[in-house]
């Protein structure tokens, strides 16, 4: 948008319809900001196709009440045109600042458009929103969140009828919908007589999803026998405060140990540099805890409560932090080696991954007999393979190693709540095997092979920068390596060629070599960064994912 443009729209702003709180901050940054104004106002905020997300604050750029009104105009626009009958929508929202007002204006939005709305009655995690979705039979779902995104973003997340976020076809149509809005004048903000109703959840979909979940478990007399083990568990200020003790007090866990200052829903997160429990620093009074209370089981989620962080103990007593691959394993493992035990694995079952998660889950499934299915980077795509396969095989378990996982067909989203209950769960199954979850870690390393992951973000900011990323997707296509780390590589896949992968088409190159390791090289679609996934098997797995390091991401 060129600058008379720009210029054009904030005067559109100041002499249209909007709240004096509005106008009165877009003369402030006249007057001390301009360039902070030309950021606000140079562009419309994108609804991708994953949603709105965005930093909050006045202008076209930014989340605020009006973009949010626009976003849900377009939504409500696409549903009446596509879906006969009468139409309603789940809708949950965070700690986050706003969450709570953005949540409301959405739903007065959908119920002036005569969408019945069910609207949770305080801040849920995805998974509580999914289940809703699926457990009111409505047809689509809106969460308000910017996962772990610094405190100035929030954002807006659309589900559809079978509760996972919305794929294509359907998102790339809500989009074309949503850009019909051109003027925050189109939207019905106000609920008029004819209105549908709002109706508040609360308690009862709580109780009906423990209840789901809980039916799950697999362990229940090794959790009585080892109820009292120390937890401690951690919400970093978000949506998982009450719900993830709560699971795992049904349970039957007595011990959980909270941290009061990270108990407090607090949109700007005072206690942390980052809400993101991929980060060690995030964890790092839960650990401090954990010492001075003995504990030997950390758990962490992040602001909307899909994703989960650990901690425990190794043979030393020193709390190591593990990754979402190594979490993703042991689940695995031990839910398939349970199912086992108990005669529960009957042959039309499936465990899925993304392609950029460790090769050791689709081992690990092998050796039990079970499908693994790999899809691209997203628990999106994991759902998308759950809804494929409803009515002709069961999904056991799936997960990713951005610390997202889930157990069972009741929620098609990461579900933190879920894993936190697996997770201490198989904790004391361990235990009445004489091993600590550390332990059973390294078991399960001894029978698949050690394995060690790594991750390089390469930023390249700007037009430059981009083309430099194309130029280096570009060159890996015409000379790929020969070798990873010295091993011969034995098969590239080119996600490009959809007729090979059976997956969506996408922008992503893997190389595998014979001694098992594997790199993966994607453009970020969200960023100007290119990432290098290190994948490698063996004793000297931590030298070889160094040397694949200094291969690849130079």
């Amino acid at each position: 948008m060129a600058e008379k443009n720009y210029l054009d729209v904030v005067n559109q702003w100041l002499c249209g319809d909007f709240d004096p709180e509005t106008k009165n901050e877009i003369l402030r940054l006249q007057k001390e900001d301009p360039a902070a104004l030309e950021d606000a106002f140079y562009r419309n905020l994108e609804f991708g196709t994953g949603g709105l997300r965005g930093v909050m604050g006045v202008g076209t750029n930014r989340m605020n009440k009006y973009t949010v009104g626009m976003a849900t105009q377009g939504l409500a626009n696409y549903m009446k045109s596509r879906i006969k009958g009468q139409l309603s929508v789940c809708i949950s929202y965070d700690s986050r600042n706003n969450s709570k007002v953005f949540a409301r204006i959405t739903a007065d939005v959908l119920s002036a458009n005569g969408i019945h709305v069910y609207l949770w009655d305080n801040i849920r995690p995805i998974p509580l929103l999914s289940y809703s979705v699926r457990s009111k039979q409505a047809n689509a779902g809106v969460m308000i969140t910017a996962s772990h995104n610094p405190k100035e973003y929030n954002g807006y997340k659309v589900f559809w009828s079978d509760g996972a976020q919305v794929t294509s076809p359907v998102d790339k149509e809500i989009v074309a919908e949503v850009l019909k809005i051109t003027d925050p004048s189109m939207v019905k903000f106000v609920p008029g007589p004819d209105a549908a109703p709002i109706d508040i959840m609360g308690k009862e979909m709580d109780d009906k999803y423990f209840n789901d979940v809980l039916s799950q478990m697999l362990s229940p007399e090794s959790v009585k026998r080892h109820s009292d083990i120390k937890i401690v568990y951690t919400p970093i200020h978000g949506s998982g405060v009450r719900i993830v003790p709560e699971g795992l007090a049904r349970l039957g866990f007595k011990n959980i140990i909270h941290i009061p200052e990270q108990d407090i829903s607090d949109g700007n997160f005072p206690t942390v540099m980052s809400p993101n429990p991929e980060e060690a620093s995030a964890l790092k009074m839960a650990i401090e805890k954990a010492d001075a209370e003995g504990a030997d089981l950390v758990m962490a989620t992040d602001p909307d409560a899909d994703r989960i962080g650990i901690a425990v103990r190794d043979n030393e007593g020193k709390m190591v932090l593990l990754n979402g691959n190594q979490t993703g394993s042991i689940l695995t493992w031990y839910i398939l080696n349970r199912m086992n035990e108990e005669g529960k694995l009957k042959g039309e079952q499936y465990v899925v991954k993304t392609i950029v998660t460790t090769p050791l889950i689709a081992e690990i499934a092998a050796s039990f007999g079970i499908k693994c299915y790999d899809v691209l980077t997203g628990f999106k795509f994991i759902a998308a393979v759950v809804k494929q396969n409803e009515g002709k095989a069961q999904f056991i378990c799936g997960g990713e190693e951005s610390y997202g996982f889930n157990v069972g067909e009741y929620v098609r989203d990461k579900d933190a709540p879920i894993s936190c209950c697996f997770v201490a769960e198989c904790a004391a199954w361990a235990a009445d095997q004489g091993l600590t979850l550390y332990q059973l870690l390294q078991k399960i390393y001894k029978d698949y092979g050690y394995r060690k992951e790594g991750l390089v973000s390469v930023v390249r900011k700007g037009k430059s920068g981009a083309e430099e990323i194309q130029k280096i997707m570009a060159d890996l296509r015409q000379n790929p390596p020969k070798d990873l780390d010295g091993s011969p590589v034995i098969k590239v896949v080119d996600y490009l060629e959809t007729e090979k992968t059976g997956l969506p088409k996408s922008n992503v190159l893997q190389f595998f070599a014979q001694a098992g390791d594997v790199v993966t090289v994607r453009p970020s679609g969200t960023e100007p960064k290119i990432k290098f996934y290190f994948g490698a098997k063996g004793e000297n797995a931590d030298a070889k994912i160094e040397h694949l390091k200094a291969q690849f991401a130079k």
